[in-house]
This record gives structure tokens, sequence and C-alpha cells, in this order.
């Protein structure tokens, strides 16, 4: 498919940080000083995914007012738009807002503001995840969980754990998501990124019924059948996946997991530290590992059946991929 017709066909990116996807000039404002692309985009030489979440710090320091908040989430929104994306989820950690000047509730508000103002003036219809961090105390997730259950179907569709997978493992985590499926929050889980498969089983188990990234599952056929049978979404992210060293180019699974029957999704994780796009995934895929125009369209009808959007919306969203 050529890049013309990559950007006219809607496109549907489920696994997408805000902070990492604030643009170079949307920083710079935020922060009153110029900032290079340089400053915020991850280089060729990433060793892993700690070094690769060192490139949030900049951006992080622009989230900490309502105004700035708000002003992310609209331009969030608002760029995505540009590249014919028909419905995204975007994911952030509230926590890392939250101050003496700021609540959990307050940043959620202002976010779900910005967005709101973003949809009025381009018609994207865009849900919020909220993260939970791997390194935050089990009390400080749970209260955050508490305050995303008054926004559930008021702009936020679900929850997610995200951060250092390596040193924080999910069988951590697994009283916190007991919480979660008590307070009726759906949800989504980073794991299998860095290399382990029981992160993968420990998620479902909990009750995940996506998985971001989900690499650790390669080769390994038992994990692969145990979320096809229970219809897992595989939220893979190829650029950013790379990046980390969650797979190197020659043995990306994107194939097998086609082939095995899970419910893949092409994403895009973060589009400035990653400089990347829906768009540019679409071409990577295509390029380097064979998918073909047919499997991309199963890829976004897919990202449509998994989204954790309301039945309407789903229905709009097949009709406008078919």
């Amino acid at each position: 498919m050529r890049e013309k017709e990559i950007l006219r066909m809607p496109k549907i990116d489920l696994h997408c940080h805000l902070d990492g996807s604030l643009t170079p000039e949307s920083v710079s404002r935020m922060l009153g000083r110029p900032v290079r692309v340089e400053e915020l985009k991850v280089g060729d030489n990433c060793r892993n995914l700690s070094e690769y979440l060192e490139k949030f710090d900049i951006p992080l320091q622009c989230l900490q007012t309502a105004d700035n908040l708000c002003r992310a989430g609209r331009e969030f929104l608002l760029n995505v738009a540009k590249e014919n994306i028909c419905y995204v989820e975007v994911r952030f950690a509230p926590l890392l807002s939250v101050h003496e000047g700021l609540n959990c509730r307050q940043v959620l508000e202002a976010v779900l503001d910005g967005i709101a103002e973003a949809e009025n003036i381009c018609g994207i219809p865009c849900n919020v995840i909220a993260c939970a961090m791997r390194h935050q105390s089990d009390e400080d997730n749970l209260a955050m969980l508490k305050v995303c259950r008054e926004f559930l179907g008021e702009g936020l569709c679900a929850v997610d754990l995200a951060g250092d997978e390596a040193s924080f493992p999910m069988k951590n985590f697994r009283s916190l998501f007991a919480e979660a499926k008590k307070l009726g929050l759906p949800f989504t889980i980073h794991a299998g990124e860095c290399g382990s498969v029981e992160n993968i089983f420990d998620a479902v188990e909990c009750g995940a019924s996506r998985i971001g990234h989900g690499i650790a599952m390669r080769g390994n056929l038992r994990t692969e059948k145990f979320c096809v049978d229970r219809g897992i979404g595989i939220e893979m992210c190829p650029t950013s996946n790379l990046q980390t060293q969650a797979a190197d180019a020659e043995h990306y699974p994107i194939r097998e997991f086609l082939d095995a029957g899970l419910k893949v999704t092409i994403n895009t994780d973060n589009r400035t530290v990653s400089n990347t796009s829906l768009t540019e995934e679409i071409q990577l895929v295509q390029r380097r590992w064979g998918i073909t125009d047919e499997e991309v369209k199963i890829l976004m009808r897919t990202a449509a059946e998994v989204s954790f959007a309301d039945d309407q919306t789903k229905q709009e969203l097949w009709k406008k991929l078919d």
C-alpha cells in the first residue's frame, strides 16, 4: 500500500502514551524555552526499556499544571487527526502529575477537558486509559483507580499498568487489579515487553482483556493458545519494540502472532519518543515483515473489536473501516 493510500484509510491507535507523544512545539510552549526534537526522541543506540523511559523526563515536566494538561490533551488529538485516525485511546499516568497543588481528580478532569475540546473541533472519538505505575505504592495506585471509576464512560475507558516491567513483575500487582476488577474497571496491562512470559499469564489471569506489547510470547505456543482461547487483544508497537530491544527485526513476531490467530493490533506507543506515526508503523510492517494490504485492514478491524469503546462507537468504526 502506498503512503497516500495509508494516510487516506481510517486508522485506529489503541496504545499511545500522551507524554511520549507531545510534539517539540507543544513542549517548547509549555516549558517556555526551545526544545529540540533530539531531546525528546530516543537515539539509535537505545539499549533497553529503562533507557527508553528516560526520554519521558522532559515531557513530564510539562504536565504539572491543569492548563498544560488540558492543552496536552487538546493538542494530542488535533495532531493525530492529521493522519486520518478515526479512533484513539491515549494513556497517561495521573499520579505523575499529582502534587500539593493538583490532585488526581483535577489531573483527569484537565486532560479530559482538553480532549473534549479537540473532539468538538475534529470529530474524532478519543478515550483515556489511566496508567497505574509499577514504582508507585499499591495504596497510591488504588486511590487513583477509585478516582478513575468516577470518570468511567465519561471520557475514561480503562486503566493500565506501566513502567519498568523488569524491576516490578506483574505478580506484585495481583491484589491491585483484583480491586480494579471489583470496581468494574476494564484494563489492559503492559506485559511481555521485557522477556517475561509469566507477566503475560499473570496479567490475563488477573482479568486483563488486552496486553501491551506481549513480545515474550514469541515461540511460546502454550502462551499464544492461552491468549487466543481468551480472545486477548495484543497491542503491538513495532518501532518502539525494536528500540527497547524487546525484539530484533529478524525475529519480530507479528507474522507469527497473526498466523497463531491472536487478536493483533498495531500501534505507535510514543509518537515523539519513537519518532513515528501509525502511517509509518503500517509502512514498516508491510515493508519488513510482509503484512499484506488485507491484513492491514484486519489489524484495524481487530482494533475496533478489542477497543474499550462503547458498542455504538464500535458499530460506527466498523462502518468506516468497511
